[in-house]
């Protein structure tokens, strides 16, 4: 898909008599959207953004090489490095003879000190310079600008990370500001830069800080009226999308509450700083309890941290694994500013959102099951967590006329002002978050209207959901019959069930319920095997597996599944 951005300049900090003044240049090709204020504790507006920044170029993905340009050309530098060693031994073996009674000059270690200094300064200068002014290795970073929002109560900027199994959302309260002036509502993107990433490092607690999004911007209409307006086109793969819309879609669905403390949350980063797992398992391990203590426990070394005084408050006792723990190290820069987490959990295997609270300042890290994501195919359990009903065109059109009148709702409200039932009205924010509309905003509770990108995004654009997964929802409860339910000593667990009379068809699932192997008699199987994806038939067997007491798949159930 291919997006058109227009600036008119740069984003910018600069300095004056009176302090810092943030000014970030917005996408003119979007809806008018501006706000000038003054911060009230620029320091955390600082630490928040820069986590924010360490979220956009994460990308904790192994890339294999192709090392066979690099084993010839290190064979041609060894060849020609030996014809240069043997050259210049044999015309200083010739210079030294010719000085043997000549002194050492002096200073000659003093001199060679300096020399290596000034080489080493002068490239670690082009280093920085390279990083800060090269726009495609930016571009490969942060595939698209980030995202603010400016509504009644808050602003909020939003980013997806480079390996695309990371979401952050800093979310900062309208109270956070003095002296607002020149306010549009609406949600555009704004131009980022290394270089402006630099400048956010000197905001200083004592100096008055200014936000601006620019309001002038928008006066400009032609590259000839503004020097400065630029257009920029990005490529957007469709895989960022589809990973930036599920991953919003995950966190529109209820989930497990669990608060940790400041302390908490500083036992696991610095656990992890210190410590590197050399085998499996790597997970994150959550033993939850109502009514006592949650405990957090570090795979492969089982360190424990016991939470004392953040009690578990869910309706049952569970454990919930989840894994990609070094995404965590970006919420390292909070610490200090920290009141205090919640986790909020969809299940084992299934994605996770860290919020952080900091006073008026919220920051939300959504993560993928793993960081090496694929969800695109069936064999990710997150497939899975789509509603089994689409909702009806009345529905939806209820549900956007309501917040055409108001920008922020409640499930609750949102259901009463609709009359439509909750499990529906859920399915349907669903549905809008996956199409990049709406935003759950989990610190407050509520969902939000939010267009992601400047135009309507659609199913064909960010790629429909998998025929087979569409296709094993429609396979009820009654049309598969298990008859082997093990799990074996590494924690796999297998399965074989007839499905709609076929023949035998056999599963294996990892400890996150993800479908590693199988083996069907259907002529999807046969052609392609796993390699697009499991076939309708093994999905419902997990289907199966993972609900043995849901009597069909209606809205209904799906719902309160999620409930408790």
């Amino acid at each position: 898909m291919q997006v058109a951005f227009a600036y008119r300049g740069r984003s910018t900090v600069t300095q004056s008599t009176a302090g810092l003044a943030v000014s970030l240049a917005p996408n003119l090709r979007r809806d008018r959207v501006s706000f000038v204020g003054t911060l009230r504790h620029p320091l955390r507006f600082r630490e928040a953004m820069s986590a924010l920044h360490d979220v956009v170029i994460s990308d904790l993905r192994f890339k294999t090489k192709d090392k066979a340009g690099y084993e010839e050309w290190k064979k041609q530098e060894k060849a020609k490095e030996a014809k240069i060693r043997a050259e210049a031994a044999k015309a200083k073996r010739t210079e030294l003879q010719g000085q043997q009674n000549k002194p050492i000059p002096a200073n000659l270690e003093k001199t060679f000190q300096r020399c290596r200094s000034r080489y080493w300064d002068a490239r670690m200068k082009y280093t920085s310079q390279l990083s800060r002014e090269d726009p495609r290795l930016w571009r490969l970073l942060m595939p698209c600008d980030p995202v603010i929002t400016v509504s009644p109560d808050v602003l909020f900027f939003e980013c997806f990370s480079a390996d695309e199994s990371s979401y952050g959302c800093l979310t900062v309260e309208r109270e956070a500001f003095e002296a607002e002036t020149d306010i549009a509502l609406g949600t555009t993107n704004v131009d980022y830069s290394w270089r402006l990433y630099e400048h956010f490092q000197e905001i200083r607690s004592y100096r008055q800080t200014r936000f601006t999004i620019d309001p002038l911007g928008f006066e400009v209409q032609t590259k000839a009226d503004e020097g400065g307006y630029r257009e920029e086109k990005i490529e957007l793969p469709q895989s960022w999308l589809r990973g930036f819309a599920t991953l919003q879609s995950a966190m529109s669905l209820p989930a497990r509450r669990v608060p940790v403390s400041r302390e908490g949350v500083y036992a696991v980063l610095a656990f992890l700083k210190q410590h590197k797992a050399q085998a499996s398992p790597r997970a994150v391990r959550f033993e939850l309890t109502p009514g006592q203590p949650t405990a957090i426990v570090l795979e492969p070394w089982n360190k424990r941290i016991v939470l004392h005084n953040t009690p578990y408050t869910g309706p049952r006792a569970e454990i919930i694994r989840t894994w990609g723990r070094d995404r965590l190290r970006v919420l390292a820069r909070l610490l200090p500013l920290l009141d205090g987490a919640d986790v909020y959990l969809l299940g084992t295997g299934l994605p996770s959102f860290w919020v952080m609270r900091m006073g008026e300042m919220k920051l939300t890290l959504g993560l993928s099951g793993w960081t090496t994501n694929d969800w695109t195919s069936g064999g990710s359990a997150i497939d899975q967590l789509a509603p089994p009903v689409e909702p009806s065109s009345e529905v939806m059109r209820g549900i956007t006329d309501a917040f055409r009148q108001n920008t922020t709702w409640s499930l609750s409200a949102l259901a009463a002002k609709t009359q439509a039932p909750t499990p529906m009205v859920s399915a349907g924010l669903n549905k809008l978050a996956l199409l990049g509309q709406v935003i759950h905003d989990l610190p407050h509770e509520v969902y939000r209207w939010r267009q992601v990108m400047p135009v309507t995004l659609s199913a064909e654009i960010i790629g429909p959901e998998n025929p087979e997964t569409v296709a094993a929802r429609q396979i009820t409860d009654r049309g598969v019959r298990l008859s082997q339910d093990s799990t074996d000593a590494k924690g796999q667990r297998h399965l074989a069930a007839t499905v709609e009379g076929r023949a035998v068809s056999e599963l294996t699932l990892d400890a996150d319920d993800r479908i590693v192997a199988g083996k069907c008699g259907c002529s999807y199987f046969y052609t392609g095997g796993l390699r697009k994806g499991p076939c309708r038939h093994l999905q419902a067997i997990r289907n199966k597996a993972l609900n043995p007491d849901q009597a069909g798949a209606t809205l209904e159930s799906w719902y309160k599944r999620f409930l408790n």
